[in-house]
């Protein structure tokens, strides 16, 4: 097994909404909803139905054209080709996200970058963070005869996350996790993996607050959430070594979390006689934030604050030093694992990799007011 570390600047995302819907009506045909010579719904139809703009609407069809599945006919509209080709030549990798509009984009186009470089394509779907949509997208990309799958898998709300993930695992084809692994699986978690070392972000966003002379550093984490048992390791793991007081950790859920909740919990934190916080993720941060100011507590003067994610922290009101995955990275690196995978088979080692974040400097640390860098 192998573990890598890295600190990678992510690159901005793409738009990918016109080949969410092409995998699906590529899915669809596949499972025989259109029979072959059927004529699919007009681009008007598929426009309304799916929310989408009709250039996006054209962009799906144009590339189910291009991989000869529909054929359009001038006057008369796009019907499910004959016989459509399945071309052995060209592997299919199908890809689920929990999300195509926060955290995954990234991570898409890093895919993207690796499928399209290795003339590879991708079938994506997003199940919305619903189990029961997981299951079904789970279902239709295998009958839709990928090769392999990149999953970003619920492994937290199930009653027993091992047998889930023992479950996708005996698929009938290879399958690499994205951003997810057992929470305390250890040595016997032969799962193959890309994700971000999270314990690791926290540990150092607390670190950087260290440095900067905070001795009371808490922590507000969204929870339950697939990354917040590794972010709360991790800030324990900081407090732990750098012999900093113990706070407990503020806990909110992501549908509850509004301008009130801050409010609430920034008055934890002045109980606390906290002076710097690690929030967990952006849109919490740029609310605790709010809170402050309504307040009358400066940040970072009298509160320092990290956020964690580093999706939005750029454009807070003030702008807000945050823990940035390696997005990008991590997509085209997974990417690439299920390509050796699928070219090696057993002869290729189980790779279990690990990508350190890295603390991006802003202003609501604090660390530029004393000239840190």
């Amino acid at each position: 097994m192998t573990s890598i570390e890295a600190d990678a600047r992510p690159e901005d995302g793409r738009e990918l909404k016109f080949r969410a819907l092409a995998n699906d009506l590529r899915a669809r045909i596949v499972r025989g909803v259109w029979e072959p010579g059927a004529k699919l719904p007009t681009e008007k139809q598929l426009s309304v139905d799916h929310d989408l703009s009709m250039t996006t609407v054209r962009r799906a069809l144009d590339e189910l054209v291009e991989q000869r599945l529909v054929v359009r006919r001038q006057g008369s509209g796009t019907f499910v080709a004959k016989t459509p080709p399945r071309s052995r030549d060209t592997l299919s990798v199908g890809v689920l996200v929990p999300s195509t509009t926060q955290y995954y984009p990234q991570v898409l186009a890093g895919i993207e970058t690796t499928l399209s470089g290795a003339s590879a394509r991708m079938m994506l779907a997003c199940y919305h963070y619903d189990s029961s949509e997981e299951d079904r997208d789970i279902a239709s990309l295998v009958d839709g005869g990928v090769d392999g799958l990149l999953l970003a898998p619920d492994l937290t709300t199930p009653a027993d996350p091992a047998a889930r993930l023992e479950e996708l695992l005996r698929l009938p084809v290879p399958v690499v996790l994205l951003e997810r692994r057992l929470f305390d699986a250890g040595p016997a978690d032969r799962a193959e993996y890309v994700r971000t070392d999270h314990e690791a972000g926290a540990f150092d966003a607390v670190s950087h607050l260290a440095t900067l002379g905070h001795e009371r550093v808490a922590l507000i984490c969204r929870h339950p959430n697939p990354t917040g048992n590794w972010v709360v390791r991790g800030y324990n793991a900081a407090v732990t070594d750098l012999d900093l007081a113990r706070i407990d950790p503020v806990l909110a859920a992501s549908d509850d979390w509004s301008p009130g909740r801050a409010d609430e919990a920034l008055a934890e934190l002045l109980r606390s006689r906290a002076t710097a916080a690690v929030v967990f993720g952006d849109r919490e941060a740029a609310l605790l934030e709010g809170a402050a100011r309504r307040a009358g507590v400066r940040v970072p003067e009298d509160l320092a604050l990290v956020a964690y994610d580093d999706e939005s922290a750029d454009v807070a009101e003030i702008p807000l030093t945050a823990v940035s995955p390696p997005k990008h990275t991590l997509g085209r690196l997974g990417a690439q694992v299920l390509l050796t995978r699928l070219s090696d088979g057993d002869a290729a080692p189980v790779h279990q990799i690990n990508l350190r974040p890295r603390v991006v400097i802003r202003d609501s640390c604090g660390a530029r007011l004393r000239g840190a860098r």
